[in-house]
């Protein structure tokens, strides 16, 4: 039996394609890749610099576009790489990292999501206990559990997997993940098994947590015109939000467990990579343009700056 000390590198899948194609395929990552930077960026900068935009909403939504950037960054230069390469090899420590990089941006994806909805659940549903219950300090220890939670839970799941005796070195997949390793192992699995039942479960009480949230949101915005409008602004981002992170991420699991290589190998590539390509470029982009707030913001310093350049190049 092979062990896991054996293997310094890890293969990837290959895009099968032509070289056009790829040369396609390579043009558009590094045009999303760009685009995810500067959109993420231009909202972080902009709430970051804006001291009326200092409350919890802006500052859970800070976070939601910082973690974009950090799971993008764990795949987007690997990838952009492999396009470019005649090897699709990982080193067995980076493979290890772009695992938890990954992992931990998927699980925090949620969790925010999650304290997000209780947020907008207490702002709604109990105006008058807002500033009350969202204290500097309650906002400080969502802000911990949103990033610990995935952090600890992913570096817990990587631990396991570490120890495991592997007998072969192909990832079925175009960057390195838990499952696909683990179904590498020579021996049991059953501890592995259990410890991702039990997060399963986790993340889905999750969920579960959300959707309650938005139930009691939407009967109780269904008593007002007011607050309506203030569903539509600061809620329906959201929940579009967590619609497409949770379909992405939810087909992406299911063909990890389920799917059949009979699938057309382009459908799979799609399925593994859509939480990290859609959520990353479509939060900043419905937030920025539903939020009337950031919207204002945004459009004001790029137009501070616009005409500071041009000044500058008047003198």
């Amino acid at each position: 039996m092979d062990n896991i000390s054996h293997f310094t590198v890890f293969t990837l899948s290959k895009l099968e394609e032509s070289m056009s194609v790829k040369h396609t395929y390579l043009a558009l990552s590094i045009a999303v890749y760009f685009l995810i930077i500067l959109l993420n960026v231009i909202l972080i900068v902009t709430i970051l610099l804006e001291k009326s935009l200092h409350e919890p909403m802006y500052i859970f939504l800070c976070s939601l576009c910082i973690n974009g950037l950090l799971g993008t960054t764990g795949f987007y230069p690997k990838f952009i790489y492999d396009l470019i390469s005649d090897t699709h090899v990982i080193f067995y420590n980076g493979c290890f990292l772009q695992f938890f990089v990954i992992y931990t941006s998927a699980l925090c994806e949620f969790t925010t999501l999650s304290v997000m909805s209780y947020d907008r659940y207490v702002a709604i549903c109990r105006p008058l206990d807002y500033h009350s219950v969202m204290t500097h300090k309650t906002v400080v220890n969502l802000l911990l559990f949103s990033w610990l939670l995935p952090a600890v839970s992913t570096a817990i799941g990587l631990l396991l997997t570490n120890q495991l005796s592997l007998c072969g070195s192909h990832i079925d997949k175009l960057y390195c993940d838990n499952l696909s390793m683990v179904k590498l192992s020579c021996g049991s699995t059953i501890i592995n098994n259990i410890y991702g039942f039990l997060g399963i479960v986790l993340y889905v009480s999750l969920v579960i947590l959300i959707i309650g949230s938005y139930i009691k949101l939407i009967i109780a915005c269904m008593k007002s015109t007011e607050s309506k409008i203030k569903f539509m602004h600061t809620c329906l981002p959201h929940l579009l939000s967590l619609i497409n992170f949770t379909i992405a991420l939810v087909f992406d699991v299911l063909y990890a467990r389920y799917g059949s290589k009979d699938f057309p190998q382009s459908l799979r590539n799609f399925m593994a990579l859509e939480f990290l390509i859609i959520p990353p470029v479509f939060n900043p982009l419905i937030y920025g343009l539903k939020l009337t707030e950031i919207r204002k913001r945004a459009f004001r310093a790029v137009k501070v700056k616009g005409m500071d350049l041009f000044n500058i190049k008047t003198r």
